[in-house]
């Protein structure tokens, strides 16, 4: 049976699907890459590359992520890779006619050339994913890898673990099959040995229970708005 690693790209999977999904973030990494691998393959590993996120625009983000980061700590095959969150203030060209949250915010006429906005960007995950998936190919720690992003800067690396070091490299970009972009990136499929789609149906069959239990004799519990796609 072939070994298997998931590396995934958590600020892609969270920006791609779970940012409008809410009900699907309680999500056990380990039970989706299972349900990926089927039968013939054995999930050895799976590596979630993220940052810890900032209070400044969601002042609950961080106890979410806490609460869920120290999930998937539970499971032993989980290994959390942290980046840097950076949130930046600049100076963006506003779209016409404008859009806001809430949608009732009354725009005044002329509508502004520029608006003063904060930017979040992670910053790390993606080449520390891409470094660990280059290594990993050439210690031979996989058989098989799989690449949950639809990152275009992780074409190298990918290229690198199946054209040099003759690994298997699966993408599973987290966006649904019939979105309008294509799906994965043209520069991605070229380079991938094969491509997987995560359905909805995969990420609710792979969702950890409403409360966890962290082996300390306290529980971990799904965040309240983390029910519903509201």
């Amino acid at each position: 049976m072939l070994n298997a690693t998931f590396y995934v790209d958590g600020f892609n999977l969270y920006q791609a699907r779970l940012k409008r999904q809410r009900s699907y973030r309680w999500l056990n990494l380990v039970a989706l890459g299972r349900q990926l691998c089927g039968e013939c393959r054995k999930l050895v590993q799976v590596n979630y590359y993220t940052a810890y996120v900032s209070g400044r625009i969601d002042k609950d983000a961080v106890h979410k992520q806490q609460a869920y980061l120290a999930a998937l700590k539970t499971l032993p095959e989980i290994r959390v890779e942290p980046g840097n969150f950076v949130i930046s203030d600049r100076w963006v060209k506003l779209v016409h006619p404008p859009q806001s949250r809430p949608d009732s915010y009354p725009w005044d006429l002329p509508y502004p050339e520029f608006v003063r906005a904060s930017i979040p960007q992670e910053k790390g995950s993606d080449v520390k994913l891409g470094a660990h998936l280059v290594r990993d190919a050439f210690t031979g720690s996989f058989d098989v890898a799989y690449v949950l992003t639809n990152d275009t800067d992780l074409v190298e690396p990918i290229r690198i673990a199946k054209e040099e070091c003759g690994k298997e490299v699966v993408i599973v970009p987290p966006v649904l099959p019939y979105s309008p972009m294509p799906v994965p990136s043209p520069s991605l499929k070229a380079v991938a040995s094969d491509v997987l789609f995560i359905q909805d149906s995969d990420l609710e069959a792979a969702q950890f229970p409403d409360a966890v239990p962290k082996g300390n004799g306290k529980v971990l519990t799904r965040p309240k708005s983390w029910s519903d796609q509201t």
